[in-house]
């Protein structure tokens, strides 16, 4: 009952089709047009979903399968129907999430107790805590502020190349921290403000190429940019709950980033030459764009208390977050000192503090005005963590009732149980799918499997589908970020599958290397 509750404050649609930004002081709303065809598909998609689940379910559940328990063949039946669901999005994700474990119970292939059980798990309250600071720091537009001064320094300039290379940038680096829908919803109007001032400035000579790739630089480098942390976008939390909980292994921050941020910046600068060589705009130098974002910094005034408070909020949680990974490199891993802390102070309560520092931090004293209220946390994705809640209680119970092993018995006769091919393998599984469905979906669907397939020695196969889940560029429906960019008008279809399709592959090498190199075995 309490995550229904929680709901009622979900606020952000589950189809990209259906996507409605408003951005602060009427700065740009965002509605996204799509074409007669395309509204056909997607109305068809839907229902073709609501009729194909139950069939899906009848078919498995009616198909004999000695090699798996009474619970292992219902389960099996209500997966195959939930990612029919993901799949089609004829329900909202979200919905399709709780009903998963709901059917759980109803099936009698667990208890409520254990089906319910992981929307407690301590990464939820890791999604909590980070979700809430997010929600300050875009409200006090401490985000803005930080784009504002990286496009105004002097070594930005009014070169077309470093702009590019500097909007991506900031893109980049913010959905670190922030999700990656957020960060590309609130740099969307700053980089429509750049072309729409490079046309005037070019009269209209601009072209169509350098609008496109500073679109598409846009979606595709917050996507990047959420591989960096563990909190940067949902799969990798997704990932980390299954390692912890099948593997026994707990990856921390630090961790994750000693792998993470090579990755990341490799698939920066790759997707940064590419669109600079193929999308240049015909000039060295556009004038008057400097002016523009030093109006626009300008306008946002001197830094407030709010911004204060949220980077003192947040500054704090980082440097709780990395603690672990320094103490076990001065002091080692086994230390004491570092195990006590590591017990004491795990992610998920260091970002619970953070965000309670919000509600500590006066604004106004005198008004009892603090840095967020409770109304505002509550403005948060509460869809993905019942998503997110769903999907890991599917896979728990997939573990439990021996399916996943069996689905990964029967998957090694196509896929390597180990070594490179493994990992390839899953990386092009994983990409797959998240170009069809949401990346948190692909997630759920594709790591407990390689879990299954690679068992105690999976770690490196389970990082390779959690990151590669965050690899859908070519499609508008592949994540909420590209149909944003696609809503510009500057995004033809054809170029964000051309350029879609040769990030998916350059990700899909680069993140094969990075795991088999930067991340440990076990």
């Amino acid at each position: 009952m309490v995550f229904l509750n929680l709901l009622l404050f979900y606020n952000v649609q589950a189809s990209p089709y259906q996507l409605n930004i408003t951005m602060p002081e009427n700065e740009l709303l965002v509605e996204e047009t799509i074409t007669q065809a395309e509204a056909r598909f997607e109305k068809m998609r839907k229902r073709v979903g609501l009729l194909l689940a139950p069939l899906t379910f009848l078919s498995v559940y009616l198909i004999p399968t000695p090699s798996l328990s009474n619970e292992g063949h219902k389960l099996a039946a209500i997966l195959a129907s939930v990612v029919v669901l993901w799949i089609t999005e004829a329900l909202p994700l979200p919905v399709t999430g709780l009903l998963g474990p709901a059917l759980v119970v109803i099936l009698g292939v667990s208890t409520a107790a254990k089906a319910f059980a992981p929307f407690a798990d301590p990464i939820m309250f890791l999604f909590l805590g980070a979700f809430i600071l997010s929600r300050s720091i875009h409200l006090h537009k401490l985000d803005k502020r930080f784009a504002y001064w990286v496009l105004s320094r002097p070594l930005v300039g009014e070169s077309p190349s470093r702009i590019l290379f500097a909007y991506g940038g900031v893109c980049c680096f913010i959905s670190m921290w922030i999700s990656n829908t957020a960060t590309v919803a609130m740099m969307f109007p700053i980089g429509l403000a750049i072309i729409d001032a490079l046309k005037q400035i070019r009269k209209d000579k601009l072209g169509s190429h350098y609008p496109t790739a500073l679109m598409l630089i846009c979606t595709f480098g917050a996507s990047i940019g959420g591989l960096a942390t563990p909190v940067g976008t949902p799969p990798n939390l997704i990932g980390l709950g299954f390692i912890e909980r099948q593997l026994g292994r707990q990856v921390r921050f630090f961790e994750w980033m000693t792998f993470g941020l090579p990755v990341v910046v490799t698939l920066y600068l790759l997707l940064f030459l590419y669109l600079n060589l193929f999308s240049s705009p015909g000039t060295k130098k556009m004038e008057g764009v400097a002016k523009l974002i030093e109006e626009k910094k300008r306008s946002l005034g001197t830094m407030t208390r709010g911004e204060i408070n949220t980077m003192l909020a947040f500054g704090l949680t980082v440097l709780l977050w990395i603690t672990p990974g320094i103490l076990a490199l001065v002091l080692g891993d086994s230390h004491p000192l570092t195990n006590s802390y590591t017990k004491h102070f795990p992610e998920s309560v260091a970002a619970l503090i953070g965000a309670c520092l919000l509600f500590l931090l006066p604004v106004n004293l005198k008004k009892e005005e603090f840095t967020l209220n409770v109304k505002q946390a509550f403005s948060i994705d509460w869809g993905v963590m019942a998503l997110y809640g769903g999907g890991i209680a599917l896979g728990q119970m997939a573990f439990e009732t021996k399916l996943a092993e069996t689905i990964g018995k029967g998957l090694t006769t196509f896929i390597p149980a180990s070594g490179t091919g493994l990992l390839a393998s899953v990386a092009i599984v994983a990409t797959l799918t998240s170009e069809l469905t949401s990346n948190v979906s692909s997630a759920n669907m594709v790591v407990p499997v390689v879990i299954a397939i690679a068992g105690q020695n999976g770690l490196q196969a389970a990082i390779a589908a959690c990151m590669a889940s965050s690899l859908g560029f070519m499609l508008p429906i592949s994540t909420p970020t590209n149909a944003i960019a696609y809503s510009s008008g500057y995004v033809p279809i054809t170029k964000m599958i051309k350029y879609g399709l040769i990030l998916d592959l350059i990700g899909f090498v680069v993140i094969l290397i990075g795991t088999l190199f930067l991340v440990p075995t076990k």
